[in-house]
């Protein structure tokens, strides 16, 4: 569906040194640096896969996500997507998808959110029926009966957010391009929106690229993650696989009657404690989970045990260390 192959795409950036002088002199006589933005990206994505595209800041992700949906053009490499090549063939393509930018917004400031609705309805040339039908998903789904009337102005990030995803799918895209989509949301604005792309993809198998610094979005919606650094790809595996990799310890909380004594166990180390609980952190590597409860049991009077794995968050840091990006 998705077949990106060696896309490589640079930047000419001005360097400047600080003063009035320097300003100056740039003008007349300006010295540039290339950034590479991209270099010999690839890979493949099929029909209704929700996949996390990640990496840390000025890494490509939202440069890639450009190219791909035909915003700009590559120095080099080759793109097919549904048939269509984006930059060449941005009419036809623009058709098959919906493209959220977190940080910009595709809805115009001062009108009525249904208005901006129905002039996209008339740039797309959706037909009356199947705007209808989408309309009445869309507002259900994501909650925008009372918002439709509201100039976009007046909303608040949350709000705004939602009639975002709502108009990038108003001419029933095939793919969906996520940058940044639950960027400076409360929580219950996260939790909506990403319920809605697993609805959209479990029913209407819209295949969904998430590019995101949240990793609770891409641990909440994407099993297949692929990991981009300084413009090159690092990793393509599923989430899975990266959790197995890096999960080397496990969280340990246990609740016990009242203890005075000191607990020690080797392989694991303690986090906190009280005279009714203690949380361990347990080195995998050497000593198992059962084996260090059963060691607790010995000792304690055990109320409550609960096992938690890393966090997301801390084992996506490992992996940009690992490949020191």
């Amino acid at each position: 569906m998705i077949e990106v192959e060696a896309l490589s795409k640079s930047f000419k950036v001005v360097k400047r040194k600080a003063g009035i002088g320097a300003a100056v002199k740039s003008l007349f006589k300006p010295q540039y640096s290339t950034v590479q933005a991209l270099k010999d990206v690839s890979f493949k994505i099929n029909q209704g896969e929700i996949v996390g595209y990640i990496g840390p800041n000025g890494a490509g992700k939202s440069t890639t996500i450009k190219i791909i949906s035909g915003i700009l053009v590559p120095d080099s490499g080759k793109c097919n997507i549904l048939g269509y090549t984006p930059w060449k063939n941005r009419v036809n393509h623009v058709k098959n998808i919906g493209v959220v930018f977190g940080q910009r917004s595709q809805l115009w400031w001062d009108v009525p959110v249904i208005d901006s609705y129905n002039l996209l309805k008339d740039i797309y040339k959706v037909p009356d029926k199947e705007f209808k039908d989408n309309l009445e998903l869309l507002t259900s789904t994501l909650d925008l009966s009372t918002l439709l009337s509201t100039p976009v102005r007046q909303l608040s990030l949350g709000q705004r957010m939602r009639c975002e995803i709502g108009a990038s799918l108003l001419h029933s895209p095939k793919i969906l391009f996520l940058d940044e989509p639950t960027i400076g949301l409360d929580a219950v604005s996260k939790i909506a929106v990403r319920n809605f792309v697993k609805t959209i993809n479990k029913e209407k198998k819209v295949t969904v690229i998430l590019t995101t610094h949240d990793m609770n979005d891409i641990e909440a919606l994407a099993e297949r993650i692929i990991l981009i650094g300084k413009g090159k790809l690092l990793l393509d595996g599923t989430l899975t696989e990266l959790k197995n990799k890096f999960a080397t310890h496990k969280i340990l909380k246990v609740d016990f009657t009242e203890n005075h004594e000191n607990i020690h166990i080797d392989g694991t180390t303690v986090i906190c404690s009280s005279k009714e609980s203690i949380t361990l952190s347990v080195d995998l590597e050497k000593i198992k989970v059962s084996e260090a409860i059963g060691l607790l049991s010995n000792k304690l009077d055990i109320i409550d045990v609960s096992v938690e794995s890393r966090p997301i968050d801390e084992i996506i840091v490992d992996l940009y260390k690992e490949y020191q990006i």
